[in-house]
């Protein structure tokens, strides 16, 4: 069987690996042959990563591109698109999706539809606030990330499935040597620069007190280029092969949100992450957080800076519940939201919309 991966972006975008790439294996090993069509490619995502502009020139030709592919006829058995097939045209142009005459699968990790129905331009809400229906509607199923998610879908697609946001247990896990109890204890944090702008930023001069009054360090992978420097701040650039040691070098692994729409509908992949590396948690109680976190067991749910502030020192000055909650975050991660568990559930669910 060829199955058709329709990415928004590149293998260089996480949501590329995460949701579609790292599950390669198990498809190819059930016998699906796998062909990739990303919207906009690497060359796209090294340009907006090394200076944060889109090339328009680059955009017009990539969904002129996809625009060719769908009107070709393509041999495949099987579509599985990520997100939309081209974003901001109306949906209208979504209807393209089943040209091909090829049943769908319809996969996103993100509140995509708050692009349109909460944009702040009138004209954007009115023309595209329902403009996801279209593509849903089409598909044979839906793999969402979260509950939040699957509540947009349901009442368009049938058949959908919650799927989270996984990650290789084998790769992400704890640090096999022995930890250094030297000082000082990191508060980790991991992202792009989007999220570190919009949800940790604001929770900086908090994180800074208690690190000075703690004697911690913050250590941060993947912030804006023009964060603040700091002394007690520790900035490292994000690389997939940097990921787990820092990881791994982390105490306290945290995940800060506002309660917004778009944030109620984030899949917590930074929370298996660090649970997955054995580290313990501290995160706002909004959306699938909730259901990750086990209040007391595996980490803590914090609202208030107070409540933040009590979490992490409770963590900082207890060795023996750092150890007991990482344990408990690592054990929830393998049963929850490994590649081994998950990889042979997506095949089945793929296989199931072709037979």
């Amino acid at each position: 069987m060829k199955l058709a991966l329709l990415t928004k972006y590149g293998n260089l975008a996480a949501s590329t690996r995460q949701r579609f790439e790292q599950y390669r294996p198990y498809l190819e090993e059930a016998g699906f042959e796998l062909a990739q069509y990303p919207l906009l490619g690497n060359d796209y995502l090294k340009k907006l990563y090394g200076d944060g502009r889109k090339e328009r020139g680059n955009i017009t030709s990539s969904y002129l591109k996809r625009f060719r592919w769908l009107l070709s006829k393509p041999n495949v058995d099987l579509i599985w698109l990520h997100c939309e097939l081209f974003p901001f045209l109306p949906g209208l142009a979504e209807r393209l999706s089943t040209m091909p005459g090829k049943p769908i699968v319809f996969d996103f990790d993100d509140a995509i539809f708050h692009n349109y129905d909460m944009n702040p331009r009138w004209h954007v809400r009115n023309f595209l606030g329902s403009k996801l229906h279209t593509t849903i509607s089409a598909a044979e199923m839906s793999f969402c990330g979260n509950e939040y998610l699957a509540n947009y879908t349901r009442p368009l697609c049938t058949r959908t499935e919650i799927v989270p946001t996984v990650l290789d247990t084998k790769i992400f896990c704890p640090d096999s040597s022995e930890r250094s109890t030297d000082f000082p204890l990191k508060i980790g944090w991991i992202g792009s620069p989007s999220t570190w702008n919009e949800y940790v930023d604001n929770s900086l001069t908090m994180l800074k007190h208690l690190a000075a009054a703690e004697g911690a360090k913050i250590s941060i992978m993947g912030a804006d280029k023009n964060a603040e420097v700091h002394r007690l701040l520790e900035f490292v650039d994000w690389s997939e092969a940097g990921e787990v040691p820092f990881l791994q070098a982390l105490d306290i692994g945290i995940m800060p949100l506002t309660d917004t729409p778009w944030a109620r509908g984030k899949c917590g992949y930074k929370l298996i992450q660090y649970m997955a590396c054995g580290i313990p948690v501290v995160a706002s109680p909004v959306g699938v957080n909730r259901d990750i976190v086990e209040h007391g067991v595996n980490g803590f749910l914090a609202e208030t800076d107070d409540e933040w502030c009590a979490a992490i020192k409770t963590l900082l000055h207890d060795p023996d519940l750092r150890r007991q909650m990482g344990a408990a975050g690592r054990k929830k991660a393998e049963e929850h939201f490994s590649l081994k568990v998950w990889g042979p559930r997506v095949v089945k669910m793929l296989q199931s919309v072709v037979t």
